[in-house]
């Protein structure tokens, strides 16, 4: 057969090279994994890494919240069940949540405490902050946080440990979500800090995963409860939340990381308080 027959040259193509199809669009559980990367230290497979961004982790971070208590509060419910003392058992659910966040929120509030209460000027809080030493204050805060937290959720274990864990994860889930108003409330008080390289807040995003924070506390806390101790919970969050943003106003001009992180911790101890009064 002659090749050069008209009809039987191969076609020439003139598109040049190829170009890569554009990666898709972030989904919804890219966030969620984002926000388990930024919050806590549990394996998240291989997906890509991505830059943290807080704008889009508002959103998700309830429900990432509830992956990383998850654990923690399963652990001190069978240590309570198998006939562990309570208290007992509460230490060691709340051990397993500094391993699963890494004490982050716990190093936030001790970094806070020492810089907010132990710095004369704005520059001097900002300086103590970013000092990895804890002094006084922060111990203070952390040895506080920590007792206040064993001792509510062995409290109610004692007699239910299904209300400590439907009750703590509530808390936790509202303390972590509620201490973003601080970046959609406050600009950046330094640059180059985690909060600032993970970007602002905004309103409608904050608002949406604020909505999914207060369903899930609603489903996780009022049957051991009630629908009035949940609503007053949202109204410790807001009165907390707000109270923190005048402060940090006042004292640091702006927010940081270590700022939305004790903030997390505050409300935490809040809704705990509110709650375990109705349990």
């Amino acid at each position: 057969m002659n090749e050069d027959a008209p009809g039987m040259r191969p076609r020439q193509d003139n598109r040049g090279p190829t170009s890569p199809p554009p990666a898709p669009d972030p989904g919804f559980a890219d966030d969620i994994i984002m926000s388990l990367r930024f919050f806590s230290r549990l394996p998240t497979g291989d997906r890509p890494y991505t830059a943290p961004n807080l704008d889009r982790m508002a959103m998700s971070l309830p429900f990432a919240s509830l992956v990383i208590g998850f654990g923690p509060a399963l652990l001190m419910m069978l240590c309570a069940w198998a006939g562990m003392p309570s208290y007992f058992a509460a230490t060691l659910g709340v051990t397993a949540m500094l391993v699963a966040t890494g004490a982050m929120a716990d190093d936030a509030l001790a970094d806070a405490a020492d810089g907010l209460f132990g710095g004369a000027s704005i520059e001097r809080r900002l300086e103590i902050m970013k000092d990895s030493r804890h002094g006084t204050y922060g111990v203070g805060a952390l040895g506080l946080y920590l007792l206040l937290r064993v001792t509510g959720i062995g409290a109610v274990a004692a007699y239910n440990p299904l209300a400590a864990a439907g009750i703590w994860l509530a808390a936790t889930v509202l303390g972590r979500s509620g201490s973003l108003w601080l970046s959609v409330a406050l600009p950046n008080a330094r640059e180059g800090g985690a909060s600032a390289a993970a970007g602002r807040v905004g309103r409608r995003r904050f608002a949406i995963g604020a909505a999914f924070a207060a369903l899930l506390a609603l489903i996780l806390a009022a049957p051991f409860t009630s629908l009035v101790a949940v609503v007053l919970a949202l109204v410790a969050v807001g009165l907390v939340a707000s109270a923190w943003v005048w402060g940090c106003r006042q004292l640091i001009g702006g927010q940081t990381g270590d700022l939305i992180g004790a903030l997390g911790a505050l409300i935490e101890v809040a809704v705990l308080a509110v709650l375990l009064v109705f349990a």
